[in-house]
């Protein structure tokens, strides 16, 4: 990778050793909290957690910022540190330090990360939270779990906590946050799923299964097995841009929606999301009723053009890089290239060329983001590096959920020993 010259932008140290949470801020964000939540029903639930206090490792699943609120709510009044990732720190760094938090970029090897999450469970004996998907969930359903977080529970030798939200992603779909559903029921529940001395006795590799089974989720069979009806008249309102590929015709990236209605731009048909999530063909047959189904196909058909060679994308994109999160850097137009070896980025800063690369090899995951709210609110994907992170913004229509998906399949391609699954 070529370096940046940013001349008077200094770098921002997410190395930094987390302070403890004060007294003060845990009181500010339990009742700037409850008042988000006002108007809508919640809950939290305990199991397995008689008597537990920090320090635990408290892993989340994650589906949108109302995930926030409702951690709050169970772990009040007890001191947090929570792992957040660049963009979090846009504009507000100050206070993310004053409340402990422990900075890392996306999808990248961190030691100081690392580092940090011992020394908050060891030495400031508080809650570790950390939110393994790395992302919003796109349809309601577990991301891949990054591989390594049973061996940093055994490594961290407390209990492990999860706390598995259900109607966070049905209040505020990833596809459509700024349209909230409030006929939408958000439950949370706590859940104490091992002791040190349970991992004692497993491997990592086991201590990575029970953490995965636990978390698992599935927001459109908990709406529908729970009779929540959501009468918001465009409730599929930007599903499109998670469900790229007709099921009839297999056609990419000419799906479109409006109300509550998708629609292929190349054959025509159409299909309708009903008041409990599912999905209804207005002619002909319905192929996936259930809105995960119809994700899944989409991978493996994304996982088959990997394995036979076939997949390679290249585009124009806008390109803005998060160095510092004081501001985005407008870096201006460049060339993208994602195929086997991983991603290659191209471009030109005030008259220097730049180029940033990320081997699959080692990026498990990518950031998407739809109709991203710091930039342009357009569809961008960030392709981060331990000093930076680019943001980028495709010429072409709705690819970015494919690019997440070919991120996945070539890693497990390119790491046959890998353990990601969800």
């Amino acid at each position: 990778m070529s370096e940046i010259n940013y001349k008077h932008l200094k770098p921002y140290h997410l190395a930094k050793r987390p302070h403890r949470q004060p007294m003060w801020t845990r009181v500010v964000i339990r009742i700037a909290s409850d008042l988000c939540l006002l108007g809508v029903k919640n809950k939290v639930t305990k199991v397995n957690m008689e008597g537990l206090k920090p320090p635990y490792f408290l892993l989340s699943n994650h589906m949108q910022f109302v995930d926030f609120y409702m951690m709050s709510k169970g772990t009040f009044p007890h001191p947090v540190s929570n792992v957040v990732t660049v963009d979090g720190y846009y504009r507000r760094a100050i206070l993310l330090e004053i409340i402990g938090s422990i900075g890392t970029r996306k999808f990248v090897s961190d030691v100081s990360m690392v580092k940090n999450m011992l020394h908050v469970v060891k030495k400031n004996k508080d809650v570790l939270c950390m939110f393994p998907e790395a992302r919003y969930s796109p349809c309601g359903t577990l991301a891949y779990l990054p591989e390594g977080v049973g061996a940093m529970a055994k490594k961290m030798n407390v209990p492990v906590v999860v706390a598995k939200h259900h109607g966070n992603y049905l209040y505020t779909p990833f596809w459509s946050y700024r349209h909230k559903r409030k006929e939408a029921v958000l439950h949370t529940e706590f859940k104490k799923i091992l002791t040190p001395e349970q991992m004692a006795e497993m491997s990592p590799r086991e201590i990575d299964d029970v953490i995965r089974r636990e978390m698992r989720y599935d927001e459109y069979r908990y709406q529908y097995e729970n009779n929540i009806r959501i009468t918001y008249e465009k409730r599929a309102e930007g599903l499109h841009k998670v469900l790229y590929q007709c099921p009839a015709c297999k056609t990419e990236f000419k799906m479109t929606s409006k109300g509550a209605t998708l629609t292929c731009g190349h054959c025509g048909k159409s299909w309708e999301m009903d008041e409990l999530g599912r999905m209804h063909a207005t002619e002909g047959e319905t192929e996936f009723p259930h809105v995960p189904d119809w994700f899944e196909w989409q991978r493996e058909n994304v996982k088959k053009e990997v394995a036979e060679g076939r997949y390679r994308f290249e585009d124009d994109v806008r390109v803005y890089s998060l160095y510092n999160p004081k501001k985005f850097v407008y870096l201006g137009d460049a060339k993208v290239v994602h195929d086997e070896n991983g991603f290659t980025l191209t471009g030109n800063y005030e008259g220097q060329p730049y180029t940033v690369t990320r081997s699959s090899k080692g990026m498990y995951g990518l950031h998407v983001e739809y109709e991203y709210c710091y930039i342009e609110p357009k569809d961008c994907f960030d392709i981060s590096t331990p000093t930076d992170s680019f943001y980028c913004y495709p010429s072409k229509e709705n690819v970015v959920t494919k690019l997440s998906f070919a991120t996945e399949e070539i890693y497990k391609k390119v790491n046959p020993n890998h353990t990601l699954e969800n």
